[in-house]
């Protein structure tokens, strides 16, 4: 793919350089329930060293391929159970896959954990902490302190510890704190459905700005407007798998044809 020629004020270069490569993707992971045997049966099993039957393996992610470039905002769409976290925890790094392999330039950042908030710390601490633990110097905390507090919208509340929070409050100081700084690739997971219009539109915004100034970003939400209006391109995932890959608008049409007709 040659590399796209962006207009003044159209929006971020797409280029041919890959920032992300997924190559046939298998994440498996084990679900432990509760057991509803007795005693001696779970003696005799576990010298028998049997299985819990309570425990059962979920294909998460199956087969999954695909490249992601510099430049470009991915939404990830489909049903609850579809695979999309799971797929951006692998991108992150934080889940091994049992197939297959992931490919990332830098560090993928997946949002909330490096801006791990601390609920006996003040909101304040946990801005200065999160923006250490990404790598950013005292000074450019300093620089960007008075930013992330305004962008989050927490207010007074800043100086209280991060348990009197709401988890709204929580999530919007997490993205207020993970996207001050730019990332190689930003996961993003439903960070854009807390807070009132006002916010999300300025998380779209942030967006669309760290897209333009750094490299990649994948985002998943429900709110398919989200996607349409953030995002470059969409992949529909759907039991693990790619279901349709392309623009947001023929993938959101198609998601949407497709469930009017169940």
């Amino acid at each position: 793919m040659a590399e796209a020629e962006a207009e003044a004020g159209a929006g971020p270069v797409v280029t041919d350089v890959p920032t992300v490569i997924v190559d046939d993707l298998h994440v498996v992971y084990r679900v432990y329930g509760s057991s509803r045997t007795n005693a001696p049966a779970t003696i005799r099993r576990l010298l028998r060293r049997q299985q819990s039957p309570a425990m059962r393996q979920v294909h998460a992610v199956r087969g999954v391929s695909l490249v992601c470039h510099k430049g470009e905002s991915i939404g990830l769409i489909g049903r609850n159970g579809s695979g999309k976290s799971t797929l951006l925890r692998a991108i992150a790094g934080l889940l091994p896959p049992n197939r297959g392999a992931v490919y990332a330039e830098g560090r993928p950042s997946l949002l909330g954990v490096h801006a791990a908030l601390l609920n006996d710390l003040t909101g304040e601490r946990n801005v200065r902490l999160g923006c250490l633990a990404m790598g950013m110097t005292p000074a450019e905390v300093d620089a960007a302190y008075e930013g992330i507090v305004e962008f989050s919208g927490i207010g007074r509340f800043i100086d209280l510890p991060m348990r009197t929070y709401s988890s709204g409050m929580q999530q919007r100081l997490r993205f207020a704190i993970a996207s001050a700084r730019t990332h190689d690739v930003m996961l993003v997971d439903e960070a854009l459905a807390t807070g009132d219009r006002d916010f999300r539109q300025r998380s779209e915004e942030r967006i669309k700005a760290m897209r333009t100034d750094a490299g990649s970003v994948f985002l998943v939400s429900h709110s398919l407007d989200v996607v349409q209006n953030t995002c470059t391109r969409a992949i529909w995932l759907d039991a693990g798998q790619v279901k349709m890959d392309g623009t947001p608008d023929e993938v959101i049409a198609a998601y949407k044809t497709a469930f009017k007709a169940r």
